[in-house]
C-alpha cells in the first residue's frame, strides 16, 4: 500500500471553540461538553449529565464562529488525552476550549473517518502522547497537533480501511442499542411494579399509606450481603494479568460491566462473579457488575441479594441511586460509610412477587450479558486488525 507523509495542519484546520465564561453555563439548553462527555460518547455511553448554554448563545456562536458539523473530529487534549470523536448528523452540542480540539475543513486527500481510526492506532496514540506537556495534568497544544506527521494512503485506500473497520463499529453500535433497549425495558417494568404499584394482582391487594399488604421497609443489610472493599498495597498491582482483576473505583467501570485492566496478586476483599459493584466515594452510587471474580479496593462495595434475586437488587439500587451522589430522598453524599450503606432503607415486596420479577428480568439481563460479550470480541478483533490495516500488513 503506497502512502505519502503529510503534516496534519497542512491538510485540515486544527482549532478550538469560542471561550465561554463559567457564568454562561446553565442547567438546560444546548449541551456543553468537556472531555468526560466526549469519552462517554466514544465508549457508546449516553451523556445524562452535563452543562448547557442557552439556545441564543449557541445560535450566535454558530453564526459568528461556526459549530461542528457531521464528520468533523473532536479529540480530547487535557487529562485523558487522545480520545477521538466523529461528530454525527444527529449531534447538537458545543464544547469547552482547552479540553477538546476541533479538526475540520479536510483537504480532499484526507478522509476524516480515516483520521479518526488513525488516532486510535498504536502509531497515532504514541505520536499524540508525545505532544503532551505538563506532569500533574497532561495537555496537548493545538500547535503540536498541527505538526503531526502521518503516513497517508491514497484516498481510495483510506476509504477501504474505514469501510472494514466501521463494519465492526456498526455491529458494536447495534449491540449497544439492543443493550440500552433491554435495560430500559427492565427499568420500566421495575417502575411499573414497585414504584407505580401496578404489579400483578394489585387490584386485589390492600394498600395502606402507599404500602401494599405484605410489603415491608427493610435496610440493605436485611436483604443483601455487602462486602466493603480494601485496597492491597500498590506493589501487588500489575497489568500482566497476574492474579485477579483489581477494581477500586468508577475509573474501570464500563457501560454495565467492569473492564479488567489492572490485576492484583494480593486478595484483600473479593467480589464474586455477578456481584453488583457500588461506588462508595464520589460519584457515590454508580453501579457496575462483575463477570468474573475480582479484588475490590476501598472505593467500592460488592453487593449480592440474599435470596439470589440479583437482577431485582440491581434495579432496586438503580432506582434509588438515580443520579450521581444523590439517593432517592434527595440526600447528597461525597462518600458513604459501611454503616450508612447498610442502613439505607427500601420498601421490599413479598417474596413471590420479587421472584416473579426476577424470572422475567434475569432473562433480559442474560441477553445484555451475551450482547456485551459479543461486543468485547468484536472490539478485540477490530483492534487486532487496526494496526495491520494502517501499516499495510493487510492489503485493502
Amino acid at each position: 500500500m503506497k502512502s505519502n507523509k503529510i503534516r496534519l495542519g497542512e491538510q485540515c484546520v486544527v482549532t478550538s471553540s469560542k471561550r465561554f465564561h463559567l457564568s454562561e453555563r446553565i442547567t438546560q439548553g444546548v449541551p456543553f461538553y468537556c472531555s468526560k462527555e466526549i469519552i462517554k460518547k466514544f465508549n457508546g455511553e449516553d451523556v445524562t449529565e452535563c452543562d448547557y448554554i442557552s439556545e441564543d448563545l449557541y445560535k450566535k456562536v454558530s453564526n459568528e464562529f461556526g459549530v461542528p458539523k457531521e464528520n468533523d473530529l473532536l479529540i480530547t487534549t487535557r487529562g485523558t488525552i487522545g480520545i477521538p470523536y466523529l461528530y454525527k448528523r444527529t449531534d447538537r452540542f458545543y464544547f469547552a476550549d482547552g479540553n477538546l480540539t476541533w479538526i475540520k475543513d479536510f483537504d480532499s486527500n484526507l478522509y476524516s473517518k480515516f483520521l479518526y481510526y488513525w488516532f486510535q492506532s498504536y502509531e497515532g496514540r504514541k505520536k499524540f502522547e508525545a505532544l503532551a506537556k505538563g506532569t500533574a495534568q497532561k495537555a496537548v497544544p493545538i500547535s503540536g497537533i498541527k505538526t503531526l506527521e502521518i503516513e497517508l494512503p491514497s484516498l481510495k485506500d483510506q476509504k477501504r480501511i474505514v469501510d472494514i473497520l466501521s463494519a465492526y463499529d456498526d455491529l458494536i453500535e447495534n449491540n449497544q442499542k439492543q443493550i440500552k433497549l433491554l435495560e430500559e425495558a427492565a427499568q420500566r417494568l421495575y417502575k411499573e411494579w414497585f414504584v407505580d404499584l401496578r404489579f400483578p394482582g394489585h387490584e386485589n391487594t390492600k394498600i395502606v399509606d402507599g404500602v401494599p399488604e405484605g410489603w415491608n421497609e427493610k435496610t440493605l443489610s436485611q436483604v443483601a450481603n455487602v462486602i466493603m472493599g480494601q485496597s492491597p498495597k500498590s506493589e501487588f498491582y500489575n497489568s500482566e494479568k497476574k492474579g485477579l482483576p483489581f477494581h477500586q473505583g468508577v475509573g474501570s467501570y464500563g457501560v454495565r460491566f467492569v473492564m479488567d485492566d489492572i490485576y492484583s496478586t494480593s486478595y484483600t476483599r473479593i467480589a464474586e462473579p455477578n456481584s453488583i459493584l457500588f461506588s462508595v466515594r464520589a460519584p457515590v452510587g454508580r453501579l457496575n457488575i462483575t463477570k468474573n471474580k475480582v479484588v475490590i479496593g476501598r472505593g467500592l462495595a460488592a453487593i449480592n441479594q440474599a435470596d439470589g434475586c440479583q437482577s431485582y437488587l440491581y434495579y432496586l439500587l438503580k432506582n434509588k441511586f438515580f443520579k450521581d451522589n444523590i439517593v432517592g430522598n434527595g440526600s447528597i453524599f461525597a462518600s458513604v460509610s459501611k454503616d450508612e450503606l447498610l442502613n439505607q432503607k427500601f420498601l421490599i415486596p413479598e417474596r413471590n412477587l420479587m421472584m416473579q420479577f426476577e424470572k422475567i428480568v434475569s432473562q433480559m439481563d442474560k441477553q445484555i450479558e451475551n450482547l456485551d460479550s459479543k461486543n468485547k470480541k468484536l472490539i478485540e478483533a477490530r483492534d487486532r486488525l487496526l494496526p495491520k490495516l494502517m501499516s499495510g500488513e493487510v492489503e485493502v
